[in-house]
């Protein structure tokens, strides 16, 4: 609170403290820290003795005495001097060549996928869709027994066609990868047969020059029967098997009471090729030569 002006002349003051002739009757500062002494004096403070080795010796900075815990060190990391951004740091001596080698062979980029290998990898796969369901064909690892299955040509009037599969170009039993080499190639029947048949059409199978190591299962047939698409089924209008064995007549006696009536009407055998010739017309039909033979 401000004073009045009579408590203000109340308030002693020690001697030396003020100037009696002052205008302002203010105290003047002490010039010194001994305020009893005439002759103002400096007085040097020394420093302490410390010990700046990195070592936990008695008044070493790195001492229990000057690190009791973590909790007393204060760093402003704000305040510390880092480089900027900007600067840079150049390096004038001489690099290892054999440093820069390997490290030329660890960074090396990814090879670039060009249009070429681009269409070689489309020619490797194929996409069908089979059944509203999208099926991808390994078509290199069929590529061997593509021949399986063929157009013979066209019977009767209108687009009738005759699709011809030669079990003598089946894969044989006896390799590691044979389930997943007859998965793709019943994939590869099935949308082929879709390809080729427009309206109605025949089967011809040729089953001679065929070991029973290459004779498909039971169940591959079943599968590729079960897959085709309704109006496949309907179209179809004959199964023709040339050169029957006792297995095949013995598979499909076993399966007639689980198929239906009207499929097993359209099975006819047929045991020389010169009887084929009879039924349909032979001149697109490619016959492999160890079936002739």
């Amino acid at each position: 609170r401000l004073l009045s002006e009579d408590e203000g002349m109340d308030i002693p003051f020690e001697e030396g403290m003020l100037s009696p002739t002052a205008a302002d009757m203010r105290p003047e500062p002490p010039n010194s820290l001994d305020l009893n002494d005439s002759h103002p004096r400096r007085i040097k403070l020394t420093a302490p003795n410390i010990n700046l080795s990195l070592d936990q010796s008695e008044g070493s900075i790195l001492s229990d005495d000057n690190l009791d815990s973590p909790d007393e060190i204060d760093i402003n990391v704000d305040e510390l001097d880092t480089p900027d951004e900007a600067d840079s740091f150049e390096y004038t001596g001489h690099e290892d060549p054999t440093a820069n080698r390997d490290s030329g062979q660890e960074s090396e980029s990814i090879p670039e996928y060009t249009a070429e290998e681009e269409r070689e990898d489309n020619r490797l796969w194929r996409t069908v869709v089979i059944g509203e369901q999208e099926q991808r064909i390994d078509m290199k690892v069929i590529e061997p027994y593509k021949k399986v299955i063929s157009h013979g040509g066209y019977y009767g009037d209108g687009l009738n066609a005759i699709i011809v599969f030669a079990a003598c170009f089946l894969p044989d039993s006896s390799r590691a990868d044979y389930h997943y080499v007859m998965e793709n190639l019943f994939l590869y029947v099935i949308s082929t047969l879709e390809l080729m048949v427009a309206e109605d059409y025949m089967i011809v199978y040729l089953n001679g020059a065929t070991p029973r190591r290459k004779m498909p299962g039971l169940g591959w047939m079943k599968k590729c029967y079960q897959m085709i698409d309704r109006r496949l089924r309907k179209n179809l209008k004959s199964f023709i098997i040339v050169h029957p064995s006792w297995f095949i007549r013995t598979i499909l006696a076993v399966t007639r009471p689980f198929i239906s009536s009207k499929f097993s009407s359209k099975i006819k055998y047929v045991s020389s090729l010169s009887e084929l010739s009879g039924l349909i017309p032979m001149d697109c039909i490619h016959i492999p030569e160890s079936i002739i033979k």
